[in-house]
């Protein structure tokens, strides 16, 4: 049965998109000696924050690909996958397609 989280406020749920398991060399690089990837798409956003009783909405949507920072974000599991929550003001840019 798969779990619907909603985030609250200015919160966003992201999905990791991880780079290449080969480096250019051809040589694999193991999960231990890996750096956690900076960028993922947006799986789930909050309705927005909060400012004098007014709801603010974001400026990131569900399906946008983001950056954000190396230690930024709350890891999660949701039915057994990683996942980041993290606040809107986090999130460094939306890459553009």
């Amino acid at each position: 049965m798969a779990k619907q989280i909603r985030p609250l406020h200015d919160r966003i749920i992201v999905k990791r998109i991880s780079d290449e398991e080969v480096s250019k060399g051809g040589i694999i690089i193991p999960d231990t000696a890996k750096e956690k990837p900076q960028e993922g798409e947006v799986i789930a956003v909050g309705p927005g924050r909060r400012d004098d009783g007014k709801v603010i909405a974001l400026d990131v949507k569900k399906g946008d690909r983001i950056l954000f920072g190396k230690y930024a974000g709350t890891e999660i599991k949701i039915d057994g996958e990683e996942r980041l929550i993290l606040r809107e003001e986090d999130v460094l840019g939306v890459i553009e397609r």
